[in-house]
């Protein structure tokens, strides 16, 4: 994971729920690259066809809200978001988004400083998020060392792998 990302933000506002993300028609989608064509179907209908790796969500309160599902941000990860930023997460969408190796970053105030299309640059050591076309920032407490290591090693399960294959390596005399 990069000390600075940056890159095209998208805008939502508040309360857009999981359904909203992926539809739960599309649950039973396991494969990425098709899962990724039906993201922000209804909420945001050019996503898909237009988002580009390095794009970055930008929301109001609440993100993520609704059922569990995991398929959120898999999709947006997927589509090769590289971070999401809110006011506030629904804290089953934050840990989903985290353990998938997604960075999702909580700072009040973060929507109102973006619009469509803008460029955001986030500091994860420095805890800002600016908007590069008018310089302004808002600040947030860096995310905690033990979610900074799963965001490195690309999230839960490849932390997990990592772990096992260190344990499994013979000990040498």
């Amino acid at each position: 994971m990069r000390d600075v990302i940056e890159g095209r933000v998208w805008t939502l506002g508040g309360d857009v729920d999981t359904d909203q993300i992926i539809s739960g028609k599309y649950l039973t989608i396991i494969d990425p690259e098709e899962l990724k064509k039906h993201v922000f179907e209804i909420a945001l209908p050019e996503f898909a066809e237009a988002a580009r790796p390095g794009d970055i969500v930008i929301a109001g309160e609440n993100l993520g809200c609704g059922s569990s599902r995991e398929h959120a941000p898999a999709a947006l990860k997927a589509i090769g978001v590289t971070a999401i930023v809110a006011d506030s997460f629904a804290r089953i969408f934050f840990r989903n988004s985290i353990n998938l190796g997604l960075p999702a970053i909580e700072v009040r105030g973060v929507r109102e400083l973006f619009e469509q299309g803008d460029t955001a640059r986030i500091s994860m050591s420095g805890g800002t998020v600016t908007n590069v076309r008018t310089g302004k920032s808002v600040h947030f407490p860096p995310l905690p060392a033990h979610l900074l290591e799963l965001l490195e090693v690309g999230g839960l399960v490849e932390k997990v792998r990592l772990e096992l294959a260190h344990s499994e390596t013979p000990a040498t005399a």
